[in-house]
């Protein structure tokens, strides 16, 4: 009898690239779950949130760690959250966050819809601004701060993970197109 066992598909495939001095990379094992406070439970949902996963919560535009799970939420609007985390199960990453917050939330699992790659190193930025509308200076976009943008007509959300790292989420559906415009991008700036 054959093994009726699913395997996950990652929308880039696992990809790794190092172009010039950028390394491309497919983050593997991470979770995104979005986050919906209901009218008037602002307080609610941060006590859940800090209790949950050890956060405070960002305002829009920011980002916070928590405590656990290797997590990270992004303030993606004034009434709503990603979660960005490392699920004991990867196939009950929504009930996780659901578990953390109960009622102070309304959660969706949205890691199957986005493709995430991981770009750094030095000149990462000369590389992303050729096609990121956004002014990922210093004093700009720190460190921690996330926005929604687009690259080549695509939609990304862009966080900036570190010094010289940015992780750029895409919808899964354009993944392929995504991933030619941002190695195009660091192929012409690592010239």
């Amino acid at each position: 009898m054959a093994d009726p066992a699913l395997a996950p598909r990652f929308p880039l495939g696992g990809y790794r690239r190092t172009i010039g001095g950028i390394a491309l990379a497919e983050p593997a094992g991470l979770a995104l779950v979005s986050a919906a406070v209901p009218q008037g439970g602002d307080e609610d949902f941060a006590a859940a949130l800090a209790g949950g996963f050890g956060a405070v919560r960002p305002g829009t535009g920011d980002s916070t760690p928590g405590d656990r799970h290797a997590a990270r939420v992004l303030g993606m609007q004034p009434d709503q959250v990603f979660i960005l985390f490392e699920p004991p199960d990867p196939d009950r990453a929504a009930e996780t966050v659901a578990a953390a917050l109960g009622s102070s939330a309304y959660v969706t699992d949205q890691s199957d819809s986005w493709a995430m790659l991981t770009v750094a190193g030095a000149g990462v930025r000369a590389a992303l601004e050729r096609i990121c509308p956004l002014d990922l200076a210093d004093e700009a976009f720190p460190a921690g701060r996330v926005a929604r943008t687009v690259m080549e007509y695509l939609a990304v959300i862009i966080l900036r993970d570190g010094t010289d790292s940015f992780l750029l989420m895409s919808p899964r559906s354009s993944a392929r197109s995504f991933l030619h415009a941002v190695e195009l991008s660091v192929a012409n700036a690592s010239e």
